[in-house]
């Protein structure tokens, strides 16, 4: 594909060459507006045009002695035509008949006729730049091989359009040109030569660089560029960066070269994975930050060559030498603390009183050349220039003022009209200079490793509060630079180094008073965000533009969404809400869904934030001191006005007390808490009330009415209402069914999307009801919503359009999200509804499960299992049947994103078989089907060996069904290898390297199925496996919490018989001893937390085999004991009964991870008190007796021992 590399070589026309435009009257139904003296002929005429002079090239041979005139001819006939499709879609020329032409006239221009050559080659730029095709591979040949051969022939007077040519060729296609790449980019390659800063020829320099740009660029989807030659073009770019301007070089020339070189190293940084050697890293983003700078007004500093990402005294040394002081801190000066000399400026008055006009208000956009004249001056205190009046302007000063000395008023230019118009050029060059380094840093920040460049943050983002002189970093560009393009694009950079630095953030903290010996990077990195805060304030009061206030304000959602406002000082978060409410009403759509976009951020950073919670509760119209920003107005009369472009003037504090006594702020304390949030409020208007000031461009038409908000703006407050509920429900549910009801007109739209999240919305709604009802929930039930108002919410949800978006066939995604709401509703609700809601939720879900979208299947067979373990259906042994069946059909399903909820579903089933079985008792296993059991079983055998996200779920379900299997069952000849199967799968999967969430869930399922009393441990050949792999893992697995789970299951026989014979036993004691013995042994200090809860595990499961050990037990027993491995035991175990493991910073998760043990220390003892009891009264019988007695004698002695240690400690 071609693309735009340089200027063609067609001539433009003039404005003088411009006829005046005829009148052309508006429509909605005209055509575009296009001039006609822009057409030079109708598409078909371009078309017949282009096959007669094909034609004509077809007839000529080489031997023609005509031929040097004809082929002038015909290439000035083809350069003349336009192809731009931009003007002209309705070109329809065909790809094969331009190569063909292009090839043949190749072969016709020898490289010897020069001027020929030269308008080929214009010729190639102009067709490939204009139609912008994808060559074929013979085609690319061709072309190159001609125009690399004339590099090498032909005189250099003709290189700059043969490299010209060659950019467009190669534009896309560098892999594809690895032939050629060795003449271009090798050791003497002519790119290399051409492109070296000692080159005199700017033009020829500037096409060079553009060339290997062109070749470094990656099409999406295609292969990158060798290495050794993408390493080539990387220093030739950086090299051109870091060079001076040479000497008696044109200003203007110079930049073009400059904006090559930023393209070529951006498309080097963007064509793949790069990895910086040594100090290039440092050294592309210190030429890149000068580079961010370049032009800008005031600013004249000394560059250093590298930036560190440590702050190094070379930083940004003054440009003026000044004399040695003596240091006065050891501390060195950051990136940040420099000296610059800045341009003095006198302030200016205003020429005009009244408003200005919106061409004045208008900044330099560095796409445009505007007029000098037109260009307003800065505003006073070092504000960018902008349309503000003087109560908009900054009540402090930033910094110094950076006012442009090429802003001047018409009367006090020092230029003649010529020459402001090549300042004005000039300025827009530079300004693209500004905007290319800012892509290329951008490119960078998304290529590097994010801890990578956390060490050159200070480079790039202050970090010192205001005051002094201000540092040089991006926030200075958002604040100064006078193009909004540049502005945006450092907005852009800064969103990409904020977006995922939420980690990394996450150290900051300035609650507890500062250190006055030091300052914490903790505190640095608290400031940096404070200093944050405050410019990107002052940029959003300062934007005029509202591209870039749009990325204003995604820029604070980056940077609200990753701070941890927990561990700051509070005072953050309200002004920036406070003074977001008035772009609200912003007149640009994007502008007002970037708002939304923020106050998501807002409400979901670490929900609930007290802070939050403070303003979701203050009336529509806070007279808060600190919200200068807020309206002091109804929340939404705003709908009924014209939007407004910028914000308001901050209101007066005359203003805002006079508003006081105003109705709209009269509240008592009681409405104040009754009344639902503002924004919960705004959310719901914006989605469901007609826009009465919409323009002609934005709004969703209705028939006969009125215009809701534009889409993105409804889907925004959806999403926002989303995250109200999900972190401020407790404000929230007040308005649960105003907010069922949105999402039910929502449901029952037309538009997909709207629908989506409507469904989505629901979805939270009951996910939340679920949370407030959990058994760990402490919360009391006043605080709840009243079961009566669930039950009456989903009677309405579910008799509304929710079963028409369940049967949407049309709309897979919505069938999805609808089925995830089925399954968000109240289980004790569920109960209460209408016997025939119930059978209809069931039905739709059983027979969504046989749709032929998998995204549908997956969400109905995971309601099923949902709602399997819903306590009213659970023992219907009918619908555990049907649901059992439908999971079975599933497991093998296609799609591995259906089978891993399928094995999930399974295991949520199971886990229904054994609640049911313990509460229900044998009634319950007898009414299910054995063969349906026997199906399972053997499914979930064959699940155990897919994939790790379904094997996870199938090995759970293995567990459970082996500790449901009654006796009868397992003494039936067709199940027998089933048995044995499922077993030896469990064992598999506890020895296999799959990830340690499917090992320690298939060490808890071998626990679970030791459970079963009925299983015959004791005699089955697989068991000996089991035990084994157990004793295996307990003591060599390198994730604690696998040990933990196998260690746990080890304990879990109740009876003697069920471990075997004595030396079975004796395995597992030794097993689990050394593992007791070696559990403090890991360098991962992600394991080592599960230490004191490994400990804990193996402590109970040691005191657990002594309790069921018999006679023929004790010589291991006491051999162990009695060994030096027997007084490490005897600490644990003092450790363990005294309650002093178990928890070690754990909690909850230790004892939940130590098997659930929950007994305290009395119990403990007063089971190991039982178990001296019983082994004193054993008798020793056979061969063997005296030895027995002897080692009783040593294990009733440690156990003595043990016992009276604890009670003296």
């Amino acid at each position: 594909m071609a693309a735009l590399t340089g200027s063609s070589a067609t001539s433009s026309m003039s404005q003088s060459d411009v006829s005046v435009f005829p009148p052309v009257p508006l429509s909605a139904e005209a055509a575009p507006f296009t001039p006609d003296s822009w057409r030079l002929g109708s598409s078909s005429d371009v078309e017949k045009q282009f096959s007669r002079c094909a034609a004509k090239l077809r007839a000529l041979r080489g031997d023609s002695s005509q031929l040097k005139e004809e082929l002038n001819l015909v290439l000035d006939q083809l350069l003349s035509e336009n192809y731009n499709k931009t003007l002209e879609p309705n070109i329809n020329i065909r790809p094969e008949d331009m190569f063909s032409l292009l090839k043949h006239v190749s072969c016709l221009v020898p490289l010897s006729q020069e001027h020929l050559v030269i308008k080929l080659c214009q010729l190639v730029h102009h067709l490939l730049n204009q139609l912008k095709v994808i060559m074929d591979e013979r085609t690319l040949d061709v072309l190159l091989n001609y125009t690399t051969g004339a590099l090498k022939v032909c005189s250099t007077w003709t290189h700059s359009d043969v490299l010209l040519a060659l950019s467009t060729i190669v534009y896309g296609n560098g892999p594809q040109c690895h032939q050629h790449l060795r003449d271009l980019l090798g050791e003497d390659g002519v790119l290399l030569l051409y492109s070296s800063p000692s080159q005199p020829n700017v033009e020829l320099r500037r096409v060079a660089l553009t060339c290997m740009a062109n070749i470094c660029l990656r099409i999406p989807g295609q292969a990158p560029l060798d290495d050794q030659y993408r390493s080539v073009c990387f220093r030739v770019f950086l090299k051109t960066l870091h060079s001076p301007k040479p000497p008696n070089t044109d200003e203007l020339f110079y930049c073009m070269v400059t904006q090559a070189a930023l393209k070529g190293l951006q498309c080097c940084l963007s064509g793949g994975k790069w990895k910086f050697v040594g100090e290039e890293l440092g050294s592309v983003l210190a030429a890149l930050k000068r580079l961010m700078f370049q032009g800008t007004p005031g600013v004249s500093v000394e560059w250093p060559p590298v930036l560190y990402p440590a702050p190094l005294p070379q930083y940004e040394g003054l440009s003026a030498p000044k004399p040695v002081e003596p240091p006065q801190s050891s501390e060195p000066p950051k990136d940040a603390a420099v000296s610059r000399k800045t341009s003095v400026n006198k302030k200016r008055k205003s020429k005009g009183k009244g408003k200005k006009t919106s061409s004045e208000e208008r900044r330099v956009d560095d796409e445009d050349e505007v007029n000098p004249e037109t260009v307003p001056a800065l505003q006073k205190g070092g504000g960018r220039e902008g349309g503000r009046s003087e109560g908009e302007s900054l009540s402090k000063p930033s910094g110094p003022s950076l006012y442009p000395s090429w802003k001047r008023a018409s009367s006090d230019s020092e230029f003649s009209d010529p020459e402001g118009s090549a300042q004005c050029k000039l300025r827009l060059y530079i300004a693209r200079i500004r905007q290319g380094a800012l892509h290329c840093l951008l490119a960078v920040v998304k290529g590097v490793e994010k801890r990578t460049l956390y060490g050159y943050w200070s480079s790039f983002i202050p970090d010192s509060p205001i005051g002094g002189q201000p540092p040089l970093t991006l926030i200075t560009i958002i604040l100064k630079d006078p193009s909004p393009k540049v502005r945006a694009c450092a907005l852009q950079v800064l969103s990409a180094m904020l977006d995922g630095s939420r980690q990394f953030l996450a150290i900051a903290e300035d609650t507890a008073s500062p250190r006055k010996s030091y300052t914490p990077f903790s505190f640095l990195l608290a400031t940096a965000i404070r200093e944050l805060h405050r410019a990107l304030s002052l940029a959003l009061l300062a934007e005029t533009s509202h591209q870039t206030l749009t990325q204003v304000i995604k820029c604070l959602a980056y940077l609200v969404a990753n701070a941890p406002y927990h561990r700051l000082r509070p005072g953050l978060v309200s002004p920036l809400w406070k003074q977001m409410r008035p772009y609200v009403r912003h007149r640009d759509v994007n502008v007002r869904v970037s708002v939304l976009t923020l106050y998501g951020a807002l409400v979901t950073t670490q929900a609930p934030l007290p802070e939050v919670q403070l303003l979701l509760r203050q009336p529509e119209a806070s007279n808060s001191s600190t919200g200068s920003f807020t309206l002091q107005e109804p929340v939404l009369s705003w709908r009924q006005r014209d939007g407004e472009s910028t914000p308001p003037t901050p209101v007066k504090p005359s203003l805002r007390s006079s508003q006081t006594h105003s109705p709209h702020g009269l509240r008592t304390p009681e409405e104040v808490d009754s009344a639902p949030p503002w924004l919960l409020q705004l959310c719901v208007l914006l989605v469901t009330q007609p826009r009465e000031d919409q323009s002609d461009s934005e709004g969703v038409g209705t028939t006969g009415g009125a215009a809701l908000e534009p889409s993105p703006v409804r889907l925004e407050a959806l999403q926002v209402m989303s995250y109200l509920v999900r972190g401020y429900f407790s404000l929230a549910q007040a308005c649960l069914c105003e907010i069922g009801q949105v999402s039910a007109r929502c449901l029952g739209e037309t538009d997909p999307s709207i629908q989506l999240h409507g469904a989505k919305l629901l979805e939270e709604l009951g996910t939340v009801i679920i949370q407030q009802y959990r058994a760990e929930n402490k919360a009391s039930e006043s605080l709840r919503v009243p079961m009566s108002q669930v039950v009456l919410f989903w009677s309405d949800v579910l008799s509304g359009p929710l079963n028409g978006a369940l049967q949407s066939e049309q709309h897979p995604t919505l069938q999805t999200s609808a089925c995830d709401a089925l399954s968000s509703i109240l289980p004790q609700a569920f109960a209460q509804l209408p016997d025939k809601t119930q059978l209809m939720c069931i039905t739709v879900l059983l027979g969504l499960t046989y749709s032929e979208n998998y995204l549908v299947k997956t969400a109905a067979v995971r309601a099923l299992g949902v709602y399997i373990l819903f306590p009213c259906l659970r023992e219907d042994v009918m619908f555990v049947a049907d649901t059992a069946n439908t999971i079975l059909a599933a497991l093998d399903d296609r799609s591995p994103n259906v089978r891993a909820k399928a094995a999930w579903s399974l295991g949520n089933l199971t886990d229904a078989l054994i609640v049911n079985m313990e509460s229900v008792g044998v009634d319950f296993q007898e009414e299910l089907s054995d063969m349906l059991l026997l199906k399972m079983l053997q499914a979930a055998t064959r699940a155990s060996a897919d994939k790790d996200r379904v094997k996870s779920n199938a090995v759970r379900a293995l567990g459970n069904l082996l500790h449901f299997l009654r006796q009868s069952q397992l003494t039936r000849s067709a199940f027998q290898r089933p048995l044995e199967d499922a077993v030896l799968a469990l064992v598999k999967t506890v020895q296999s390297e799959a990830t340690m969430k499917v090992r320690w869930n298939a060490c808890y399922a071998l626990g679970n199925a030791f459970r079963n009393p009925a299983l015959p441990l004791d005699s089955a050949p697989w068991s000996s496996d089991a035990f084994s792999s157990l004793c295996h893992v307990v003591g060599s697995c390198k994730n604690f919490k696998v040990r933990i789970k196998s260690a746990a299951a080890l304990a879990i026989p109740t009876n003697r018989r069920s471990y075997g014979d004595s030396k079975r036993f004796s395995c597992v004691w030794c097993s689990l001893a050394k593992a007791l013995e070696n559990s403090e042994d890991t360098n991962d200090f992600f394991e080592y937390r599960y230490s004191d809860s490994l400990r804990h595990t193996l402590s109970q499961a040691l005191l657990h085999l002594l309790s069921v050990s018999e006679s023929q037990d004790m010589p291991s027993l006491g051999a162990s004991l009695a060994r030096e491995e027997g007084k490490g035991i005897k600490e644990h175990l003092i450790k363990y009964l005294r309650a002093e493991e178990g928890g070690g910073g754990e909690g909850p998760e230790g004892e939940k991870e130590a098997g659930g043990d929950s007994c305290t220390p009395q119990q403990r003892i007063g089971g190991l008190q039982q178990t001296l009891i019983r082994l004193k009264e054993l008798k020793a019988e056979g061969e063997g007796r005296e030895e027995e007695e002897r080692s009783k004698e040593m294990v009733v002695n440690f156990l003595e021992d043990l016992l009276q240690t604890c009670a003296e400690l």
